[in-house]
C-alpha cells in the first residue's frame, strides 16, 4: 500500500498543500532500478470531494493541491494510484483538514441570518454508538437473525468476546423443542447484539452499518466531503472520549484501561477492587466484573414499560389462555374461534410457551422494578397495592421538564435572530442524570435484559402467519413491524385502548434511546452549555417523535409554551384510563340528549368489557399527590394466584 506525505496537513481556504507518494514497492537503500512494468506506470492523484489533481510533469509522484477560496471546510482525503500493467494497483490515501480562512483587510462579507451553530463535541460519538446499538436489537433485526435459525437453514453464532458464552439450556417438559430454540436463540441475539465493546484497539465496532450522511446532518455538518474522512472523524471523536481522564483516576495497572467517562468516575469510587473477567464469583477473584464495566448493555426498561403499555404482553397471555381453554371475561370470549392446529409450528410453540410460564416475569415484578428506576406503574385496579422500599416519584417530572425545555430550546434555534441557551437544558440533563443513576441497582441489568427477551419473542409469535387467520389486520395500514397489526386487532376484540401499538413502540424506543443517552453520559462533570444544545439537537426527532406519540396517546402535549412552571406529572397510565373510558362513552351513548338512562346503561356495559387494567377511572387527586401504586393487569380471566407455582399476592 502507497503512503502519503501531505506538507501541511491543515490548510485555510486559499492555501496550497504539497503531496508526496511512496509506492509500497521499493528496491533496497531506497534506490530505484525501474523494471519495464515500473517504466510504464502511471500515477494519477485526486481529492474526494474535490476532485482529480495534475501530477507534477517532472515528478509524477509529487502533487499541489491549490485549496480554493471558497472551499467547504471540513476533513478530506488525498488519493493517489500507482497503475501498471499486469499489477494490482498501488492506492494509498491521506486526510487533509480545510479551515475557514480569517478574515483579511479589503475582504467583502456577506451578511444573512442563519441558524447558530456550536463546536463539535466528543460525546456524540457515544450518542451514535447508542443509536446503532438500539437499531441492532430492533425487532426487524431479530425476525431477520431468528427466522434462519428456527428454519434450520442457520446453526446459532458464537457469542463474541467479552460477553458469557451460553452453556446448555433444557424447559423440563416434553414437546417444547421449537420453543426452547427459539428462547436460546432469543438470549443469543441479546449477547450478540446488545452493548457497545469500550475498547481503545477496536473503533471500528461499534460504528459498523452506520448512515454516515445521516450521523453528518445530526453533527450539524455539511458539505460534499469524503464520508471516509468523517467515519474516521468520530472514531477519534470515540477514542478521545472513552480514554479522557485526569492522571490519578485508575490504579497503577489501569492507566490506559478505556471506559466511558460515567462508568470511569464509578470504577474510581471502587478504586480498591480489582478488575476480574467474567463468570469468576469466588471469594478469592472477589472484584469488579469486567464485562460489565467495559461492554455495557444499552438497554432500558422503558422500553418494555410502553410496549406492555401498548398491551403486547396482555394479547400474547389472552391467547395462552384460550389454548388452555379458559374463558376470558364477559358472556361472551371474543376468542372463541381460536383453534390452532396441531399441524403446524405454532401449535408446538405456544405448547413451550404455556408450558414455560411460571419461568417468566409476572406482572408484579416488572411494576416493582418500572417503579423502582422511573416511578411508574400501570396502576391496575382491584390488585394489592405496591409497597416499593425505593422509587422515583419525581423521574417523570424531572423528565417532562427536560422535554418542555427542549421544546423551548428547538423554538429559539429555529429563530435565526436567537442564540438559543443550552443552559436551561444543560440543568435538566443533570436532574434527569442522577434520578436515572439513583435507580441504577439490584435488577438494572438483569431485569431489563430477561423483559426484552421475553416480549421479543411475544413479538415474534404474534408476527407468526397463522396468527393473521384469527387475528386479521387491516392490510392497507403500512406497519414497520410484523406483529403490531395483530395487536391493533386483539385491541378492537377485547374493547382495549384504541390508540394504535405504533404509538407505543415509538414511545418505548425514542425514550429508551433518549435515556440511554442521559444515563450513561457524565452530565454532573459537565458545564458547558454547548454539550446540552449538541445533545438537544443530536436527538431532534426522537425527542419530537416522543412528544408526538405521548400527545396521541395519552391527550396531554408536554411542549406547548406555558405561562406557569407547572408540568404535568401525571402517571401515563391515569391518562391512558381516562381516555379509554371517554373512548367507551362515546361507544356506547346512544342518541339524543334525553337518553340519560340509556348512557348510564351503556356506560355499565362497556366496564364489562374493558381489561382489568382500566375497569376503574382514577379518582382525582390534590396536585402532587401521588395516586396509590398498584402492579400491571393480568391478561383477561387471570388472577395473580391462578399463575402457576407463584404464591397469591406476588
Amino acid at each position: 500500500m502507497a503512503t502519503i506525505e501531505v506538507r501541511p496537513q491543515q490548510i485555510q481556504q486559499g492555501g496550497r498543500v504539497s503531496l508526496f507518494a511512496t509506492p509500497s514497492r521499493q528496491t533496497a537503500g531506497g534506490t530505484t532500478e525501474p523494471t519495464a512494468a515500473e517504466a510504464a506506470t502511471t500515477v494519477t492523484w485526486e481529492v474526494i470531494g474535490f476532485g482529480p489533481l495534475p501530477s507534477d510533469p517532472t515528478d509524477p509522484v509529487r502533487a499541489l493541491w491549490d485549496v480554493p477560496d471558497d472551499q467547504q471546510p471540513g476533513a478530506y482525503t488525498a488519493r493517489v494510484t500507482f497503475r501498471s500493467p499486469g499489477v494490482a494497483d498501488d492506492v494509498g490515501t491521506a486526510d487533509i483538514t480545510v479551515q475557514v480562512r480569517p478574515f483579511a483587510a479589503g475582504d467583502s462579507i456577506n451578511v444573512q441570518l442563519r441558524r447558530a451553530g456550536s463546536d463539535p463535541t466528543d460525546d456524540q460519538a457515544l450518542w451514535t454508538a447508542i443509536r446503532r446499538s438500539t437499531d441492532r436489537i430492533s425487532f426487524n433485526e431479530y425476525s431477520a437473525f431468528i427466522d434462519p435459525i428456527m428454519c434450520n437453514v442457520a446453526p446459532l453464532p458464537g457469542a463474541r468476546e467479552p460477553r458469557k458464552s451460553i452453556g446448555p439450556r433444557a424447559l423440563p417438559f416434553p414437546g417444547v423443542d421449537a420453543y426452547r430454540l427459539l428462547k436460546v436463540a432469543t438470549e443469543v441475539f441479546l449477547i450478540v447484539r446488545c452493548g457497545v465493546l469500550v475498547d481503545s484497539n477496536d473503533l471500528t465496532s461499534p460504528f459498523e452499518g452506520v448512515d454516515l450522511e445521516e450521523e453528518r446532518r445530526r453533527y450539524g455538518e455539511s458539505g460534499d466531503v469524503d464520508g471516509d474522512a468523517f467515519g474516521r472523524a468520530i472514531q477519534q471523536r470515540w477514542l478521545r472520549y472513552i480514554s479522557a481522564h485526569s492522571p490519578g483516576e485508575r490504579r497503577p495497572d489501569e492507566q490506559d484501561l478505556a471506559l466511558l467517562p460515567y462508568l470511569g468516575v464509578i470504577r474510581l469510587k471502587l478504586g480498591e477492587l480489582a478488575i476480574t473477567d467474567a463468570d469468576k464469583f469466588g471469594v478469592e477473584c472477589f472484584g469488579i466484573l469486567r464485562d460489565k464495566l467495559t461492554f455495557p448493555c444499552f438497554l432500558e426498561l422503558i422500553w418494555s414499560y410502553w410496549h406492555e403499555e401498548g398491551m403486547l404482553v396482555q394479547s400474547t397471555e389472552a391467547i395462552a389462555s384460550r389454548f388452555q381453554n379458559l374463558h376470558g371475561p364477559g358472556d361472551y370470549d371474543p376468542l372463541a374461534h381460536v383453534d390452532i392446529d396441531p399441524l403446524r409450528a405454532l401449535n408446538q410453540l405456544m405448547w413451550g410457551y404455556v408450558q414455560d410460564e411460571q419461568n417468566r416475569l409476572s406482572p408484579l415484578r416488572r411494576a416493582y422494578e418500572y417503579d423502582h428506576q422511573y416511578g411508574i406503574t400501570q396502576l391496575a385496579p382491584g390488585g394489592p397495592p405496591l409497597r416499593p422500599v425505593d422509587s422515583r416519584p419525581r423521574f417523570l417530572e424531572a423528565f417532562h421538564t427536560l422535554l418542555s425545555l427542549t421544546s423551548v430550546f428547538f423554538r429559539e434555534d429555529d429563530d435565526t435572530t436567537i442564540i438559543a441557551d443550552g443552559f436551561p437544558v444543560l440543568n435538566a440533563l443533570k436532574d434527569v442524570h442522577l434520578l436515572l443513576t439513583e435507580g441504577q441497582h439490584n435488577q438494572y441489568g438483569d431485569l431489563p435484559w430477561t423483559a426484552r427477551q421475553e416480549m421479543l419473542m411475544e413479538e415474534w409469535l404474534l408476527a407468526r402467519p397463522e396468527m393473521r387467520e384469527f387475528l386479521p389486520g387491516r392490510t392497507m395500514v403500512a406497519y414497520p413491524e410484523q406483529w403490531m397489526d395483530r395487536v391493533d386487532t386483539m385491541k378492537r376484540l377485547q374493547g382495549w385502548t384504541p390508540d394504535t401499538v405504533i404509538h407505543f413502540r415509538d414511545l418505548g424506543r425514542f425514550g429508551e434511546q433518549l435515556l440511554l443517552s442521559i444515563r450513561y453520559g457524565n452530565w454532573n462533570a459537565v458545564n458547558d452549555r454547548t454539550q446540552a444544545a449538541n445533545w438537544a439537537r443530536y436527538w431532534r426527532s426522537e425527542i419530537q417523535g416522543y412528544l408526538h406519540s405521548y400527545r396521541s396517546v395519552t391527550g396531554v402535549d408536554l411542549g406547548l409554551e406555558r405561562v406557569d412552571t407547572r408540568i404535568d406529572a401525571t402517571m401515563p397510565a391515569v391518562h391512558l384510563r381516562r381516555r379509554l373510558l371517554e373512548q367507551q362513552g362515546r361507544h356506547t351513548v346512544g342518541a339524543g340528549s334525553d337518553q340519560r338512562g340509556a348512557r348510564q346503561l351503556g356506560r355499565a356495559e362497556s366496564r364489562a368489557q374493558l381489561p382489568r387494567a382500566a375497569a376503574r377511572a382514577p379518582r382525582e387527586l390534590p396536585r402532587g399527590k401521588q395516586p396509590e401504586r398498584r402492579p400491571a393487569g393480568l391478561p383477561p380471566g387471570r388472577t395473580g394466584s391462578a399463575r402457576r407455582g407463584r404464591p397469591e399476592g406476588e
